[in-house]
């Protein structure tokens, strides 16, 4: 490299300097700083590194110096802070609908966000034992790709599979293409899910992204719009255990009240709630009535019952004696 444009990268190498290898508990003494740039070839006087420091604080980078010892420069503020990238690797290293191998591009990428010696400690920072992970690789790009649907205002085209009890994937449809408008993406009990518009039975319908394939942007005009005008996603998906369909009907429920949190922490403080004696209440709610959604129920265990309306007390009950006789 010429020594002239060695020169005009001067500064870029210093700001590399303190975004990898600065942080409180590592500072650059000026001795450093003119050693590092020495091995990319630049000699530099102190006076003009004193100058291109300031230039960068102009920039916007807060460097400081320090007095105690060992006394020196270093970055002290980023655009993320170590506990905010602790937690984005938590939530990466916890997400079953990124593969391992996506999980793992995607933390090193967060580690480039820190200085080298905080990047270890995001790398420690989690340890999900027997995480299952997705094992469809283009979950990341489908997400992508809906979102650039949606932003287009246009509908995809893409196949959706399920799994066999030989573990070997099955085309839905006899493998015919899904046509459907996206409005909306949602990240609901570890998976993503795209809600979308069904021009054909003109509902509104979620797919897992994980299971959808050969998504394709389509040159149609997303329909549905009216139906998403009013359309409440966190209502939704409020109301869909387990992302699983189902008639949705409106039900009363009679608590023990030590499952207050429990309703409220599902269905919202907004919920009809009102004391029927000094140890139960009772709650309105509108569900997708499903199987999830007795299994629900039933982890509750006593503590709760369907009061009304009278047809879906008696189908709760006919799911739990169903339960008992496949019993051994």
């Amino acid at each position: 490299m010429a020594k002239s444009y060695n020169q005009k990268m001067k500064i870029l190498y210093l700001l590399r300097l303190f975004m990898e290898r600065s942080d409180e508990n590592h500072v650059l003494t000026m001795g450093d700083l003119l050693e590092e740039l020495a091995r990319y070839g630049i000699s530099a006087e102190r006076k003009s590194v004193y100058d291109d420091l300031e230039a960068l604080r102009l920039f916007g980078l807060d460097i400081v110096y320090t007095r105690r010892e060992p006394s020196g420069y270093y970055l002290a503020s980023r655009r993320f802070e170590l506990p905010e990238l602790k937690l984005l690797v938590d939530a990466v290293q916890s997400c079953k609908f990124l593969t391992r191998k996506k999980s793992d591009q995607l933390i090193k990428k967060l580690e480039s966000l820190t200085s080298t010696y905080e990047a270890g400690q995001l790398a420690r920072q989690v340890f999900v034992a027997n995480r299952i992970k997705t094992m469809n690789e283009t979950i990341y790009y489908n997400v992508d790709k809906i979102h650039s649907a949606i932003s287009a205002n246009v509908r995809i085209r893409f196949q959706y599979f399920q799994w066999t009890v030989e573990k070997t994937t099955h085309l839905k449809k006899d493998g015919a293409s899904y046509d459907i408008s996206p409005w909306a993406l949602t990240w609901d009990d570890e998976n993503y899910y795209m809600v979308g518009y069904d021009s054909e039975t003109d509902m509104i319908k979620h797919y897992r992204v994980d299971k959808m394939l050969s998504i394709q942007l389509t040159a149609k005009e997303r329909q549905g719009k009216q139906v998403f005008a009013d359309f409440d996603l966190a209502s939704y998906i409020k109301k869909t255990f387990g992302m699983f369909g189902g008639e949705e009907k409106e039900m009363e429920l009679e608590c023990e009240n030590r499952l207050i949190g429990v309703m409220i922490d599902r269905f919202g403080k907004e919920a009809p709630i009102r004391p029927v004696d000094d140890s139960h209440f009772s709650i309105r709610i509108r569900v997708a009535v499903s199987g999830p959604f007795y299994g629900w129920l039933c982890g509750l265990g006593p503590g709760v019952s369907v009061r009304k309306p009278l047809e879906e007390a008696r189908a709760y009950r006919d799911y739990l004696r169903g339960l008992l006789e496949k019993t051994v």
